[in-house]
């Protein structure tokens, strides 16, 4: 087990970057190791109700940047505070600012390393996701949510819109019908109703919520990483790809994993009624 360990403060080039961290700033984004194989990345700004700003965003980026180039890690829970989980984005930093100032931002290349992370994602959601913590709930793979959880897109209340693929990803979670009621009405949904939308894995009791992600960390971190990642990869290319193609992206990935040491390893064990040892390999 590794100790708590803050990323660096350097944040990734792009004009969202802060200045440089100080001590306490660089305690807004705390990463632990608490198994084997398990990350832990918790946002901790709950002065500000772990509000997105530029510079967690910064921490944000350069944390999944680290934790996807690092072999020891193989699944990454993300989790808030007890009672929320992000405020969203920091609206201090946006009201003065115009078109080209936020352009500038660059938030896709900030968050890219989210995105585009190669290893499974659980979000543990306590409290409310609003805005852009709701956006950064969608980025995950998993979500597994409170009972007193919440999550909304409200920001049409403020004369704009999402823009961290609030309109893209909900829609493809929940439908258009159900995105459209969430992003013009700004209105708050509940743990038990987004999970019957789609938007949720899982609804637990509140103290529940994290001891069951790192559960589900550790169970999946205990298979075969090669084939986490292709089964990943996969799912997130064919969803936007024909049934044709998604499925020759699948039998590829498939076909690609009998190369591997973990295949052989895990069919073997099988056949000798043995626990395997996979080493993504």
């Amino acid at each position: 087990m590794r100790p708590d360990t803050p990323p660096s403060a350097s944040a990734p080039s792009s004009s969202a970057s802060a200045a440089p961290a100080s001590p306490a700033d660089s305690r807004e984004l705390l990463v632990d190791y608490p198994h084997e194989g398990v990350a832990v990345v918790r946002l901790n700004r709950p002065q500000a109700t772990n509000a997105l700003s530029l510079h967690l965003q910064a921490l944000l980026s350069q944390a999944f940047t680290q934790l996807a180039a690092d072999p020891a890690v193989r699944v990454i829970v993300l989790t808030g505070g007890e009672k929320v989980f992000a405020a969203g984005g920091d609206i201090k930093s946006m009201e003065g600012a115009g078109p080209i100032e936020i352009m500038q931002r660059h938030t896709e290349r900030v968050w890219a390393p989210i995105e585009r992370c190669p290893k499974p994602i659980i979000a543990a959601v306590c409290g409310y996701a609003f805005g852009g913590g709701a956006e950064l709930a969608m980025h995950c793979d998993i979500i597994l949510a409170g009972e007193g959880a919440s999550f909304s897109q409200p920001e049409i209340r403020i004369g704009i819109m999402p823009g961290i693929g609030g309109t893209q990803r909900l829609v493809r979670a929940v439908g258009k019908f159900n995105a459209m009621r969430m992003l013009l009405t700004g209105k708050p949904v509940g743990a038990e109703e987004a999970r019957a939308m789609g938007l949720v894995s899982q609804v637990l009791p509140d103290d529940q919520v994290l001891p069951e992600a790192l559960k589900m960390a550790t169970l999946i971190a205990a298979m075969p990483p090669l084939a986490a990642m292709q089964i990943k990869e996969v799912v997130l290319a064919g969803v936007d790809a024909s049934l044709e193609t998604a499925l020759m992206l699948e039998r590829k990935a498939n076909q690609l994993l009998f190369a591997t040491r973990d295949q052989k390893e895990g069919m073997q064990a099988f056949i000798e009624k043995r626990k395997p040892t996979f080493e993504g390999r």
